[in-house]
Protein backbone atom coordinates (compact mmCIF):
# COMPACT_ATOMS: atom_id res chain seq x y z
CA UNK A 1 0.00 0.00 0.00
CA UNK A 2 0.92 3.69 -0.44
CA UNK A 3 2.33 5.84 2.54
CA UNK A 4 4.08 9.20 3.01
CA UNK A 5 6.85 8.68 5.02
CA UNK A 6 10.77 10.43 6.03
CA UNK A 7 13.93 9.39 7.42
CA UNK A 8 13.61 11.36 11.14
CA UNK A 9 16.34 13.92 11.73
CA UNK A 10 17.30 13.52 7.43
CA UNK A 11 16.30 16.84 5.67
CA UNK A 12 14.34 16.21 2.64
CA UNK A 13 13.85 12.80 2.70
CA UNK A 14 9.81 12.85 2.06
CA UNK A 15 8.90 10.31 -0.53
CA UNK A 16 6.04 8.07 -1.10
CA UNK A 17 5.66 4.37 -0.40
CA UNK A 18 4.15 2.43 -2.61
CA UNK A 19 4.59 -1.05 -1.13
CA UNK A 20 4.83 -0.13 2.31
CA UNK A 21 3.45 -2.97 4.69
CA UNK A 22 -0.17 -3.06 5.49
CA UNK A 23 -0.37 -1.92 9.26
CA UNK A 24 0.63 -4.59 11.88
CA UNK A 25 -1.98 -6.30 14.06
CA UNK A 26 -0.42 -5.08 17.15
CA UNK A 27 -1.50 -1.36 16.13
CA UNK A 28 -4.97 -2.02 17.04
CA UNK A 29 -8.15 -3.94 16.74
CA UNK A 30 -9.76 -1.36 14.15
CA UNK A 31 -8.98 -1.15 10.64
CA UNK A 32 -9.64 1.78 8.84
CA UNK A 33 -9.48 2.78 5.37
CA UNK A 34 -7.57 6.70 5.37
CA UNK A 35 -9.84 9.39 3.33
CA UNK A 36 -7.32 12.00 4.06
CA UNK A 37 -4.79 13.77 6.28
CA UNK A 38 -4.21 17.41 7.09
CA UNK A 39 -0.88 19.14 6.90
CA UNK A 40 0.41 21.62 9.19
CA UNK A 41 3.63 22.85 10.79
CA UNK A 42 4.56 20.05 12.54
CA UNK A 43 4.87 17.65 9.59
CA UNK A 44 6.93 20.97 8.02
CA UNK A 45 9.10 20.66 10.89
CA UNK A 46 9.78 16.77 10.31
CA UNK A 47 10.36 17.01 6.78
CA UNK A 48 13.03 19.77 7.62
CA UNK A 49 14.88 17.25 10.00
CA UNK A 50 14.13 19.60 13.03
CA UNK A 51 12.29 16.03 15.29
CA UNK A 52 10.52 13.24 14.62
CA UNK A 53 11.20 9.78 15.78
CA UNK A 54 10.40 6.22 13.57
CA UNK A 55 9.31 3.67 15.84
CA UNK A 56 11.37 0.99 17.43
CA UNK A 57 13.15 -0.70 14.85
CA UNK A 58 12.30 1.19 11.72
CA UNK A 59 14.35 3.43 10.00
CA UNK A 60 11.51 5.74 8.28
CA UNK A 61 8.41 7.28 9.95
CA UNK A 62 4.76 7.40 8.59
CA UNK A 63 3.92 11.18 8.46
CA UNK A 64 0.63 12.29 9.52
CA UNK A 65 -1.52 12.95 12.20
CA UNK A 66 -4.75 14.62 10.95
CA UNK A 67 -6.81 11.88 10.32
CA UNK A 68 -9.77 11.25 8.95
CA UNK A 69 -10.71 7.51 7.29
CA UNK A 70 -13.76 4.84 7.12
CA UNK A 71 -13.77 1.81 8.99
CA UNK A 72 -13.19 -1.20 7.29
CA UNK A 73 -14.06 -4.04 10.59
CA UNK A 74 -13.84 -3.23 13.82
CA UNK A 75 -14.21 -6.80 15.80
CA UNK A 76 -14.76 -5.15 18.90
CA UNK A 77 -17.89 -3.78 17.93
CA UNK A 78 -17.03 -0.38 19.11
CA UNK A 79 -17.68 0.88 15.54
CA UNK A 80 -19.40 -0.18 12.66
CA UNK A 81 -17.96 -1.12 8.99
CA UNK A 82 -18.55 2.59 7.30
CA UNK A 83 -18.13 4.36 10.46
CA UNK A 84 -16.35 7.98 10.04
CA UNK A 85 -13.08 7.49 12.37
CA UNK A 86 -10.58 9.88 13.45
CA UNK A 87 -7.22 8.37 15.85
CA UNK A 88 -6.13 10.20 18.61
CA UNK A 89 -2.85 11.26 18.01
CA UNK A 90 -0.91 10.86 21.66
CA UNK A 91 -0.85 7.30 23.44
CA UNK A 92 0.31 7.19 27.48
CA UNK A 93 3.97 6.71 28.05
CA UNK A 94 4.85 2.99 29.20
CA UNK A 95 4.99 3.45 32.61
CA UNK A 96 2.83 5.59 33.04
CA UNK A 97 3.35 8.86 34.70
CA UNK A 98 0.62 10.02 37.12
CA UNK A 99 -1.10 11.70 34.17
CA UNK A 100 -0.94 9.31 31.71
CA UNK A 101 -2.21 6.53 34.36
CA UNK A 102 -5.47 8.13 34.77
CA UNK A 103 -5.59 8.91 30.74
CA UNK A 104 -4.56 12.76 30.82
CA UNK A 105 -1.57 11.82 28.35
CA UNK A 106 -1.42 15.47 26.76
CA UNK A 107 -0.38 16.24 30.54
CA UNK A 108 2.09 13.71 30.14
CA UNK A 109 5.10 14.66 32.78
CA UNK A 110 8.26 12.42 31.70
CA UNK A 111 7.87 13.03 27.80
CA UNK A 112 7.74 9.14 27.25
CA UNK A 113 4.92 9.67 25.39
CA UNK A 114 4.23 8.68 21.73
CA UNK A 115 2.21 10.17 19.20
CA UNK A 116 1.36 9.04 15.05
CA UNK A 117 3.36 10.38 12.73
CA UNK A 118 5.61 12.30 15.02
CA UNK A 119 7.18 10.32 17.52
CA UNK A 120 7.36 6.52 17.37
CA UNK A 121 4.08 5.61 16.17
CA UNK A 122 3.71 5.20 12.59
CA UNK A 123 1.27 7.71 11.59
CA UNK A 124 -2.06 7.78 9.58
CA UNK A 125 -0.44 8.92 5.59
CA UNK A 126 -1.14 5.57 4.80
CA UNK A 127 -4.10 4.04 2.85
CA UNK A 128 -4.57 1.49 5.68
CA UNK A 129 -3.92 2.03 9.26
CA UNK A 130 -5.25 0.67 12.32
CA UNK A 131 -6.95 1.80 15.70
CA UNK A 132 -7.00 0.56 19.61
CA UNK A 133 -10.91 1.68 20.14
CA UNK A 134 -9.07 3.56 23.01
CA UNK A 135 -7.71 5.97 20.43
CA UNK A 136 -10.68 5.90 17.76
CA UNK A 137 -13.25 8.60 17.86
CA UNK A 138 -16.12 7.89 15.63
CA UNK A 139 -17.90 11.15 13.71
CA UNK A 140 -20.81 12.51 12.48
CA UNK A 141 -21.53 11.76 9.27
CA UNK A 142 -22.04 15.24 8.43
CA UNK A 143 -17.93 15.85 8.83
CA UNK A 144 -17.20 13.33 5.83
CA UNK A 145 -15.41 16.60 4.26
CA UNK A 146 -13.81 17.96 6.71
CA UNK A 147 -13.15 15.25 9.44
CA UNK A 148 -9.48 15.80 9.27
CA UNK A 149 -10.13 19.30 11.16
CA UNK A 150 -10.76 17.13 14.34
CA UNK A 151 -7.10 16.94 15.70
CA UNK A 152 -6.46 21.02 15.19
CA UNK A 153 -10.13 21.34 16.88
CA UNK A 154 -9.29 19.13 19.92
CA UNK A 155 -6.18 21.19 20.86
CA UNK A 156 -8.49 24.38 20.46
CA UNK A 157 -11.12 22.06 22.88
CA UNK A 158 -8.41 21.19 25.66
CA UNK A 159 -7.41 25.04 25.94
CA UNK A 160 -11.18 26.25 26.33
CA UNK A 161 -11.72 23.42 28.72
CA UNK A 162 -8.54 25.04 30.63
CA UNK A 163 -9.48 28.43 30.21
CA UNK A 164 -12.80 27.49 31.88
CA UNK A 165 -10.86 25.63 34.47
CA UNK A 166 -9.02 28.51 35.30
CA UNK A 167 -12.11 30.97 35.55
CA UNK A 168 -13.98 29.09 37.98
CA UNK A 169 -11.68 29.80 40.54
CA UNK A 170 -13.85 33.07 40.83
CA UNK A 171 -17.08 34.24 39.55
CA UNK A 172 -16.28 34.60 36.12
CA UNK A 173 -18.63 35.53 33.48
CA UNK A 174 -16.37 36.49 30.37
CA UNK A 175 -17.93 38.77 27.36
CA UNK A 176 -14.48 39.16 25.15
CA UNK A 177 -12.28 37.28 23.87
CA UNK A 178 -9.15 37.98 21.54
CA UNK A 179 -7.85 35.37 19.25
CA UNK A 180 -3.97 36.46 18.03
CA UNK A 181 -3.38 34.34 14.23
CA UNK A 182 -5.81 32.85 11.71
CA UNK A 183 -4.38 30.18 11.47
CA UNK A 184 -6.52 26.61 11.33
CA UNK A 185 -6.15 26.86 15.24
CA UNK A 186 -7.22 30.28 15.13
CA UNK A 187 -10.19 29.88 13.53
CA UNK A 188 -11.16 26.95 15.50
CA UNK A 189 -10.12 28.43 18.87
CA UNK A 190 -12.86 31.69 17.38
CA UNK A 191 -15.56 28.99 16.51
CA UNK A 192 -15.57 27.34 19.81
CA UNK A 193 -15.54 31.04 21.15
CA UNK A 194 -18.89 32.07 19.42
CA UNK A 195 -20.22 28.93 20.00
CA UNK A 196 -19.81 30.17 23.87
CA UNK A 197 -21.87 33.58 23.15
CA UNK A 198 -18.81 35.63 23.60
CA UNK A 199 -17.63 38.92 21.45
CA UNK A 200 -14.84 37.48 19.87
CA UNK A 201 -11.95 39.37 17.49
CA UNK A 202 -9.56 37.85 15.83
CA UNK A 203 -6.14 39.33 15.07
CA UNK A 204 -3.91 38.92 11.81
CA UNK A 205 -1.55 40.48 9.59
CA UNK A 206 -2.98 39.33 6.62
CA UNK A 207 -5.35 41.77 4.76
CA UNK A 208 -6.46 39.80 1.81
CA UNK A 209 -7.14 35.98 1.16
CA UNK A 210 -9.98 34.17 2.96
CA UNK A 211 -9.16 35.11 6.35
CA UNK A 212 -10.85 38.32 6.80
CA UNK A 213 -14.51 36.80 5.62
CA UNK A 214 -14.16 33.72 7.40
CA UNK A 215 -13.95 35.59 10.29
CA UNK A 216 -16.70 37.64 10.21
CA UNK A 217 -18.70 34.79 8.65
CA UNK A 218 -18.52 34.03 12.48
CA UNK A 219 -20.18 36.98 13.36
CA UNK A 220 -16.47 38.39 15.25
CA UNK A 221 -14.32 41.43 13.95
CA UNK A 222 -11.04 40.99 12.24
CA UNK A 223 -8.00 43.41 13.17
CA UNK A 224 -4.71 44.19 10.88
CA UNK A 225 -3.45 46.65 13.53
CA UNK A 226 -1.15 45.42 16.41
CA UNK A 227 -1.96 44.29 19.30
CA UNK A 228 -1.20 47.79 21.21
CA UNK A 229 -3.16 49.70 19.50
CA UNK A 230 -6.66 47.55 19.74
CA UNK A 231 -8.77 49.76 21.95
CA UNK A 232 -9.88 46.20 23.56
CA UNK A 233 -9.26 44.71 27.09
CA UNK A 234 -10.44 40.92 26.49
CA UNK A 235 -11.25 38.78 29.46
CA UNK A 236 -9.54 35.94 27.41
CA UNK A 237 -6.88 35.80 24.94
CA UNK A 238 -5.81 32.27 23.00
CA UNK A 239 -2.53 33.45 21.34
CA UNK A 240 -1.54 30.98 18.31
CA UNK A 241 1.18 32.59 16.40
CA UNK A 242 4.11 31.94 18.63
CA UNK A 243 5.70 35.46 17.72
CA UNK A 244 7.79 36.69 20.82
CA UNK A 245 6.22 40.39 20.27
CA UNK A 246 2.72 39.36 20.10
CA UNK A 247 3.22 36.73 23.13
CA UNK A 248 4.40 39.46 25.49
CA UNK A 249 2.24 42.19 23.89
CA UNK A 250 -1.12 39.87 24.79
CA UNK A 251 0.26 39.44 28.21
CA UNK A 252 0.00 42.78 28.56
CA UNK A 253 -3.60 43.52 26.88
CA UNK A 254 -5.27 41.05 28.57
CA UNK A 255 -7.98 42.68 31.14
CA UNK A 256 -8.33 42.20 35.20
CA UNK A 257 -8.66 38.74 36.20
CA UNK A 258 -8.04 37.72 32.67
CA UNK A 259 -6.85 34.71 31.24
CA UNK A 260 -3.96 34.21 28.50
CA UNK A 261 -3.64 30.65 26.71
CA UNK A 262 -0.76 29.75 24.74
CA UNK A 263 -0.97 27.59 22.01
CA UNK A 264 1.82 28.98 19.52
CA UNK A 265 4.86 27.89 19.47
CA UNK A 266 8.06 30.15 19.20
CA UNK A 267 11.19 29.05 17.77
CA UNK A 268 13.42 30.92 19.97
CA UNK A 269 16.61 32.35 19.78
CA UNK A 270 14.60 35.99 19.66
CA UNK A 271 15.96 38.42 22.08
CA UNK A 272 13.33 41.48 22.94
CA UNK A 273 14.36 44.76 25.45
CA UNK A 274 11.25 44.33 27.60
CA UNK A 275 9.71 45.80 30.86
CA UNK A 276 8.95 42.21 32.79
CA UNK A 277 9.07 44.36 36.32
CA UNK A 278 5.89 46.24 34.48
CA UNK A 279 4.34 42.47 33.14
CA UNK A 280 5.15 41.04 37.06
CA UNK A 281 3.32 44.12 38.21
CA UNK A 282 0.13 43.65 35.94
CA UNK A 283 0.08 39.90 36.71
CA UNK A 284 0.05 40.28 40.27
CA UNK A 285 -2.13 43.05 40.90
CA UNK A 286 -4.77 41.87 38.16
CA UNK A 287 -5.27 38.58 39.29
CA UNK A 288 -4.04 37.34 35.56
CA UNK A 289 -3.06 33.71 34.42
CA UNK A 290 -0.89 32.95 31.57
CA UNK A 291 -0.37 29.22 30.46
CA UNK A 292 0.72 26.67 27.56
CA UNK A 293 -1.83 24.07 26.30
CA UNK A 294 -0.94 21.77 23.66
CA UNK A 295 -2.20 18.36 22.76
CA UNK A 296 -5.73 16.34 24.23
CA UNK A 297 -7.03 13.92 25.81
CA UNK A 298 -9.98 11.67 24.76
CA UNK A 299 -12.86 13.63 26.14
CA UNK A 300 -11.35 16.63 24.12
CA UNK A 301 -11.09 15.03 21.16
CA UNK A 302 -15.34 13.88 22.00
CA UNK A 303 -15.34 17.86 22.99
CA UNK A 304 -14.39 18.84 19.35
CA UNK A 305 -16.39 16.26 17.52
CA UNK A 306 -19.72 17.63 18.98
CA UNK A 307 -18.30 21.29 17.78
CA UNK A 308 -17.77 20.67 14.84
CA UNK A 309 -20.34 18.57 14.47
CA UNK A 310 -22.63 21.65 15.29
CA UNK A 311 -20.73 24.21 13.62
CA UNK A 312 -21.52 25.33 10.14
CA UNK A 313 -20.31 22.99 7.55
CA UNK A 314 -19.90 25.41 4.74
CA UNK A 315 -17.83 27.63 6.86
CA UNK A 316 -15.69 24.60 8.04
CA UNK A 317 -15.44 23.32 4.45
CA UNK A 318 -13.86 26.83 3.71
CA UNK A 319 -10.91 26.03 5.91
CA UNK A 320 -9.53 23.80 3.93
CA UNK A 321 -7.71 25.54 0.69
CA UNK A 322 -6.07 22.61 -1.23
CA UNK A 323 -7.24 19.49 -1.63
CA UNK A 324 -4.10 17.36 -3.31
CA UNK A 325 -3.82 13.64 -4.64
CA UNK A 326 -1.99 11.62 -2.85
CA UNK A 327 0.13 11.28 -6.18
CA UNK A 328 1.32 14.29 -6.07
CA UNK A 329 2.15 14.65 -2.49
CA UNK A 330 4.82 16.65 -2.87
CA UNK A 331 2.73 19.84 -4.26
CA UNK A 332 0.56 18.91 -0.89
CA UNK A 333 3.47 19.44 1.11
CA UNK A 334 4.95 22.61 -0.75
CA UNK A 335 4.00 26.07 -0.26
CA UNK A 336 1.07 27.26 -1.85
CA UNK A 337 1.70 31.16 -1.50
CA UNK A 338 0.87 32.42 1.72
CA UNK A 339 -3.01 32.46 1.58
CA UNK A 340 -3.23 28.69 2.59
CA UNK A 341 -5.47 28.08 5.58
CA UNK A 342 -5.25 23.92 5.77
CA UNK A 343 -4.18 21.51 2.98
CA UNK A 344 -5.42 17.92 2.67
CA UNK A 345 -3.94 14.78 1.00
CA UNK A 346 -6.48 13.19 -0.44
CA UNK A 347 -6.33 9.35 -0.20
CA UNK A 348 -9.62 8.95 -2.73
CA UNK A 349 -8.38 10.82 -5.38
Amino acid sequence: MRAVTVAPGVPDSLRLDQDWPEPAAEEGAILVEALAVGICGTDQEIIEGHYGEAPPGQQRLVLGHESLGRVLEDPTGTLQAGDLVAGIVRHPDPLPCPNCSVDEWDMCRNGQYTEHGIKALPGFARDRWRVQPKFAVGLDPVLAPVGMLLEPASVVAKAWDHIERIGARSEWKPQSVLITGAGPIGLLAALLATQRGLSVHVLDRNTTGPKPDLVRALGATYHTETVGELDLEPDVVVECTGAPGVVLDVMCKVGPNGIVCLTGVSSGGRTIDFDAGALNRALVLENNVVFGSVNANRRHWDQAAEALARADQSWLGSLITRRVPVAEYARAYSSGGGEDIKVVLDFTA
